[in-house]
C-alpha cells in the first residue's frame, strides 16, 4: 500500500485526488491550512481508515514518512491569491522548498501542480511546454505567476543537484464539483450568477479564450504523471478545445435555463487574451487526453452548485 501526501488536500483539486487515490487503495495523508480549502470537501473521508488529515501550512517544515508527494498547496483563483500576495509567494517558494526538502530526506517522488499562468499573456498559440512565457514580473498577478515559475525552477534544481525524483505538470483551467462559490473563477462565477438570476459579468469584450478541463480528467492526468516513468515534465494538462468567454456564458445560460443579462466590465490587468494547451506531450508520454466535453462537464457542475446554493440559502 502506497502512503501518499497531498498538500492542499482539502481544496477543489486536492479533495478529488484524495477520493481517487483512496479508491485505488492508497493510504492518504492530507494537509491543508484551510486558507482556500474547505473541510466540507473532505468531510466524507474523516472516518475512512486510510485517510489522515493534518492542519498544517507548507511554509513551515513537515516531517512525515510517505512514498509520494502531490504538492498542490496554493490558492489558485485570482481573488484568493491576490488577497494576500506575499503569502502566495511564500507558499509557492518556501512551501515548495519545504516539500522538496522532505522528498529529498525520505526519497519520495514529488509532483508539483504548476499552472498555465507560467505562460502569462502568451504570444505563442497554443501553448507548448517549450515556450518560456510572457509574464509581467511586477503585476498584481505576479505573486502567483512568478511564484509558480520559481517553484518549477526549484523542482529542477533539486532534481539536478540532489537527484530528487520529480514531476511537473502545468494545469490549465479546470472546473467541476467542489469549486468554491466565491472563488472568482469564470465557470463558478457564471454558474452561480445564472442560478441566482444575477447578471453574468464578462470582462473586456468577451472574445478572450480559455480551455476548460473537467476535474475527473485532470485527476486522471495527475496520477498518470506521478506513476509514469520516462518523463519529469514540465507537461501540460488541460483540454485543447478553445472557447470564448461569451460562448461559455451563453452555454451556462442555456444549461441553467437562466434569463440573466450579460454585464460588461473592464478587463483586469495582465489578463491573458488566449489560453489553450498543446497536449501532444501528454498524449505521447501518458496516453492521456480529456474525455468529458464542456456541455457534459458543465451539467455536472451546475447540479453541484444548484444543490450547494439550495442548502446554504
Amino acid at each position: 500500500m502506497k502512503r501518499i501526501l497531498i498538500t492542499g488536500g482539502a481544496g477543489f483539486l486536492g479533495s478529488h485526488l484524495c477520493d481517487t487515490l483512496i479508491a485505488q487503495g492508497a493510504d492518504v495523508v492530507c494537509i491543508d491550512n484551510f486558507f482556500s480549502g474547505s473541510k466540507d470537501n473532505i468531510r466524507h473521508l474523516f472516518a475512512h481508515p486510510y485517510f489522515e488529515l493534518i492542519r498544517h501550512d507548507v511554509i513551515h517544515p513537515l516531517f512525515v514518512e510517505v512514498d509520494q508527494i502531490y504538492h498542490l498547496a496554493c490558492p489558485a483563483s485570482p481573488i484568493h491569491y491576490q488577497e494576500n500576495s506575499i503569502k502566495t509567494v511564500k507558499t509557492n517558494v518556501v512551501g515548495t522548498i519545504n516539500m522538496l526538502g522532505l522528498a529529498k530526506r525520505i526519497r519520495a517522488r514529488i509532483l508539483l501542480s504548476s499552472s498555465s499562468e507560467v505562460y502569462g499573456d502568451a504570444q505563442v498559440h497554443p501553448q507548448r511546454e517549450a515556450y518560456w512565457g510572457n509574464v509581467n514580473p511586477i503585476g498584481i498577478r505576479s505573486c502567483y505567476d512568478e511564484g509558480k515559475r520559481v517553484a518549477e525552477t526549484l523542482m529542477m534544481d533539486y532534481h539536478r543537484q540532489n537527484r530528487v525524483d520529480i514531476r511537473i505538470v502545468r494545469i490549465f483551467n479546470t472546473y467541476g464539483p467542489r469549486m468554491a462559490v466565491d472563488d472568482g473563477r469564470v465557470v463558478s462565477n457564471f454558474i452561480v450568477q445564472a442560478l441566482r438570476g444575477e447578471p453574468l459579468t464578462v470582462y473586456g469584450d468577451g472574445r478572450q479564450t480559455r480551455s476548460f478541463c473537467h476535474v475527473s480528467d485532470l485527476i486522471d492526468g495527475l496520477i498518470r504523471m506521478m506513476d509514469g516513468e520516462g518523463t519529469i515534465g514540465p507537461l501540460n494538462l488541460g483540454n485543447p478545445a478553445e472557447f470564448t468567454i461569451l460562448e461559455l456564458a451563453e452555454l451556462v445560460l442555456k444549461l441553467t435555463k437562466g434569463r440573466s443579462k450579460i454585464e460588461r466590465r473592464p478587463l483586469p490587468s495582465d489578463d491573458p487574451v488566449r489560453r489553450c494547451p498543446d497536449i501532444g506531450l501528454a498524449r505521447a508520454k501518458l496516453g492521456w487526453e480529456p474525455r468529458v466535453g464542456l456541455e457534459e462537464g458543465l451539467g455536472r457542475t451546475i447540479e453541484y452548485f444548484r444543490a450547494t446554493l439550495g442548502k446554504n440559502g
